[in-house]
């Protein structure tokens, strides 16, 4: 059974940083697709970043630079760096990962950036 899990949420000064980690049961990691996305309130679900089919990151446009994706594949976990966090970085995050055709989702973590 496949299970995916996020952590590392919560409320943060603007310019502050989080560490999101997204750790997965019941899946290999090895070249599958897998990323995070967000939705604040209101919105629809964005990409945040993203490996593709392979190792490649890619990143939203208004995240590069600031957030940083990364994977233990040995630890089965998905990690998203945030740094130098903005008010419009508020939104609920999930973890997203790609097996046998299937895309599989997190519950999601809410991230709050406020002063």
């Amino acid at each position: 059974q496949v299970r995916l899990v996020e952590s590392g949420g919560g409320l943060v000064q603007p310019g502050g940083s989080l560490r999101l980690s997204c750790a997965a049961s019941g899946i290999i990691f090895n070249t599958n697709a897998m990323g995070w996305y967000r939705q604040a309130p209101g919105k629809q679900r964005e990409l945040v970043a993203t490996f593709t089919k392979g190792s490649t990151p890619v990143y939203a446009d208004s995240v590069t630079g600031r957030f940083t994706i990364s994977r233990d594949n040995a630890k089965t976990t998905l990690y998203l760096q945030m740094d130098s966090l903005k008010a419009e970085d508020t939104a609920v995050y999930y973890c997203q990962v790609d097996w046998w055709g299937t895309r599989y989702w997190g519950p999601g973590t809410q991230v709050t950036v406020s002063s």
